[in-house]
């Protein structure tokens, strides 16, 4: 790998991380201002590539999906949020075939796999929805392998991962519209857009030297690893929360629960990940029992990572790295504090967007620690992850 592709890599990576991190908030967003169905189909909007402006053109949009009316002010949302996203794996396009650019097949697969992606998508729109799922399948797979398989430093091979996931995200927008708000859907893509942040992030510290020139934070890594699982996880609940319509389900008590430490719950039933095909999520179908147990269970989540977080940000700081450890401290005491707000003032929809995006800005200090404690070579590309 030449130097010159190195600094194009290390650019296009931050620039990608920040384009990912500005879409997670944008997505947020969109979600929360209840706009995910305001485009009926897709990838179009009411069949244009952007959505209906003139008059015409929105009295043919709702003869065309008598039960979603169109609504300016919320498709055009939706309709960005995509536009964004496409310009996005456009970006990751590149680093992913920059990365794999030396050895033919990884290549090869990354081409074949970005130029499934777009024929299953043209299939789609045609209505041949099983075989444009096959192939769609196949341009996961490709990139997959290539990226498990690449004989590179990991941040290079996380540029490659990104692709797959990215394409897998895709996916997800769709079913999102075509399942109508399915919560397990929704939760996977907020996860998937923020794996893909996570990957480009990490790969852009990796590319940028961020590392350690010997094993002193060695000793640190498991911990950041089990930080970052666990905040993975609270994530997780977080959009289960948010798509399962619960993130009220308390009212606005906080610590308590409708008045209750501890109210009528039903956990099974609030837990439930595949409910019925056809049916539409827009607005939740949760009674509050299982709707409680979602917010209770989200708050039990967040006392066990802010313990661990707050443990964690001591225990770095004392290791050496202050700024780190200060860093998680902040971002995590925000994160909660968003959190409360949320219940608190009725759920308002910047603080909301706010949450989602502090908890993207909080797993970045995670993944920058992580890649601090991993040693890096004298010109500032990583050992540890090298393979040859």
């Amino acid at each position: 790998m030449t130097a010159r592709s190195t600094l194009v890599l290390r650019r296009l990576a931050l620039l990608a991380a920040l384009f990912a991190f500005g879409l997670v908030m944008f997505g947020a967003f969109v979600r929360l201002s209840n706009a995910g169905l305001s485009c009926p189909d897709w990838p179009t909007c009411y069949g244009k590539a952007t959505w209906p402006t003139a008059v015409h053109e929105v009295a043919k949009a709702d003869a065309a999906f008598p039960e979603r009316p169109f609504e300016d002010s919320k498709a055009w949302r939706e309709q960005v949020h995509r536009i964004l996203a496409g310009t996005l794996g456009f970006a990751v396009f590149a680093m992913a075939l920059i990365a794999a650019w030396r050895q033919r097949w990884h290549a090869l697969a990354v081409l074949v796999g970005a130029v499934l992606a777009a024929v299953g998508v043209a299939l789609y729109m045609r209505g041949a929805f099983v075989i444009s799922s096959v192939i769609s399948v196949l341009a996961i797979g490709l990139p997959l392998i290539a990226a498990l398989t690449l004989r590179r430093p990991g941040a290079w091979r996380a540029s490659v991962l990104a692709l797959a996931v990215i394409i897998f995200q895709a996916m997800l927008g769709m079913w999102t519209v075509t399942l109508l708000l399915k919560p397990i859907v929704v939760m996977g893509h907020l996860l998937g857009g923020l794996t893909t942040f996570s990957l480009l992030a990490w790969s852009a510290l990796r590319y940028a030297g961020v590392g350690a020139d010997d094993d002193r934070y060695a000793a640190l890594r498991k911990a950041v690893i089990v930080g970052v699982v666990l905040l993975a996880c609270q994530i997780a609940l977080g959009g289960w929360t948010s798509s399962n319509y619960a993130a009220l389900a308390c009212g606005t008590d906080f610590p308590k629960c409708l008045g209750q430490w501890m109210p009528a719950t039903d956990f099974k039933e609030g837990f439930v990940l595949w409910r019925g095909v056809g049916v539409n999520y827009e607005g939740g179908v949760l009674d509050m029992a299982a709707r409680s147990a979602i917010q209770i269970a989200h708050r039990i989540g967040a006392l066990v990572v802010f313990c661990y977080l707050g443990w964690l940000s001591h225990k770095t700081a004392r290791a050496g790295l202050r700024g780190l450890g200060i860093a998680i401290g902040v971002a995590l005491v925000v994160q909660v504090l968003l959190g409360i707000s949320n219940v608190h003032f009725g759920l308002p929809l910047w603080v909301a967007t706010a949450h989602n995006g502090v908890a993207a800005a909080l797993l970045f200090t995670l993944l920058a620690t992580l890649a601090r404690t991993q040693r890096r070579r004298p010109d500032g590309l990583p050992l540890v992850e090298s393979r040859g």
